[in-house]
């Protein structure tokens, strides 16, 4: 991105070469991240949760690959009830386990989560989504309401682009080279956001967790993967469903959004017409998850 470099500026503030004002310095550092736990499964895994909010209903939340807990955070936050985030196996705190892994073992991982939380509702976002499909498949009315963000696979493996951000984010998480991981991550924001405080503050956030925690190994040859054979595995949920897609991301393609709500019964299908939706439409974003949830 233009003008890169790490660590950013002290300020948070973006910085421009050549003469001239580098724009507003407003920039604020990421709040502190809230206290987990750990909480052991019956496939004895270790998992990292948080839990917030109060009462019922339950909603637990599942995150994409090389995300965590503070990135699906946001998704929750005009959600009623208690909200269940946690860190897929590989992420976080959570065990990693020898690998290779699966479907199987994410979907596992979740059903683990929602049980013993007693959550009734789901959430997922990319991966999560594709262990969220994998769960229904064994069982279609596991949930009482669903909601699916830019699901990137269903029941064909990621495409060569998808692939290949993945392998670089994994390399670059071991190398420990921040510079190279900033790099990576940044690729994960619109430009216009890129060297703006948000876009710094987001950047600052994603490193200090993925520096101190890793990626596991065992997350390489997801992206070689299908949570499902078949799409016509999910027409037994009966549960309501939204599904969320955007047009133009390479990483989620719209065509599996929309196939994913073909498949699903009860499903309804959003499609925003550009990619960085947490960025441009977050405020939309929010009502559309809350609102239907909060139903």
């Amino acid at each position: 991105m233009r003008g890169f470099r790490w660590p950013p500026p002290p300020d948070g503030g973006p910085r421009t070469w050549g003469p001239g004002p580098g724009g507003p310095r407003t920039g604020r550092p990421a709040l502190p991240e809230p206290e987990t736990d750990l909480v052991t499964t019956p496939h004895g895994v270790r998992l990292e949760r948080l839990v917030t909010g109060t009462g019922d209903p339950v909603t637990v939340f599942a995150h994409g690959l090389g995300n965590g807990i503070a990135t699906t955070r946001p998704f929750g936050s005009g959600v009623t009830g208690r909200k269940v985030f946690f860190q897929f196996r590989g992420h976080g705190r959570s065990d990693s386990p020898a690998g290779p892994w699966s479907y199987l073992d994410l979907a596992r991982d979740l059903r683990a989560v929602a049980d013993l939380t007693g959550a009734g509702r789901a959430f997922g976002a990319s991966l999560g989504a594709g262990a969220l499909c994998r769960l229904l498949a064994e069982s279609p009315e596991r949930f009482e309401k669903l909601v699916f963000f830019l699901p990137a696979v269903l029941d064909k493996p990621r495409g060569p682009v998808a692939r290949e951000r993945i392998t670089d984010l994994l390399e670059a998480v071991e190398s420990g080279d921040a510079s190279a991981v900033a790099d990576v991550v940044s690729r994960e924001m619109p430009p216009a956001v890129r060297n703006t405080p948000a876009g710094w503050a987001y950047l600052r956030q994603r490193l200090d967790q993925l520096l101190r925690d890793g990626l596991a190994d065992g997350l390489a040859t997801l992206p070689d993967q299908a949570p499902l054979r078949d799409a016509a595995a999910l027409s037994a949920v009966t549960a309501p469903a939204l599904v969320i897609g955007c047009a133009g991301d390479d990483l989620h393609p719209v065509e599996v959004a929309e196939q994913l709500a073909a498949a699903l019964p009860q499903a309804t299908l959003h499609v925003y017409d550009r990619p960085g939706v947490l960025w441009t439409e977050r405020a939309d974003l929010r009502e559309r998850i809350s609102g239907f949830l909060n139903e």
